[in-house]
């Protein structure tokens, strides 16, 4: 479902139960980014199975289509293969007692840019890596930090995190 919203201040702390993309939401340390123009939002919760990174890539180009933003496909689903895959892997420990809350991936459009961002109830956060030459992983942030103006996180209250990257 993608919806339209319009743009107004959004509250600022958010739970890893309630986070949903208010209206007018966008990371702080890219609100130096936005420019005018239309508004809006997708969200997508990906259940813990193999197949949600495809999920979230196929769900990602149809978002990205309807909004007239085609040519933004090919790298989106690039970052958020990269983010799906480290909130799946890394935020859905199954020792931690809040294994049962959800991923969500959210696509928050604001005129040329959009925002995809993904809240996990995880404790670990996203770190940089620099992997050997025959490391086999390790090298999903480069990539995201590569393709996006900018990527972040912020911690969620009580537990878990949103990590998301700006891409124009």
């Amino acid at each position: 479902m993608i919806n339209v919203q319009s743009t107004t201040a959004p509250p600022s702390q958010w739970t890893t139960f309630d986070w949903w993309p208010p209206v007018g939401w966008w990371p702080e340390a890219a609100r130096d980014l936005l420019v005018p123009g239309p508004c809006a939002s997708a969200t997508f919760v990906l259940p813990p199975t193999p197949s949600s990174v495809h999920s979230a890539r196929s769900f990602t180009a149809g978002a990205l289509t309807g909004w007239g933003l085609g040519e933004l496909v090919e790298n989106m689903e690039l970052v958020v293969s990269e983010l799906a895959t480290n909130a799946l892997r890394h935020g859905l420990r199954l020792t931690e007692p809040h294994r049962d809350c959800p991923v969500h991936m959210s696509l928050v459009r604001h005129g040329p840019l959009v925002t995809c961002a993904f809240t996990d109830p995880g404790a670990s956060v996203p770190v940089l890596r620099y992997p050997g030459p025959l490391d086999t992983g390790g090298l999903g942030l480069h990539i995201v930090g590569s393709l996006s103006h900018r990527w972040g996180w912020s911690a969620l209250a009580p537990h878990g995190k949103i990590v998301w990257a700006v891409l124009s």
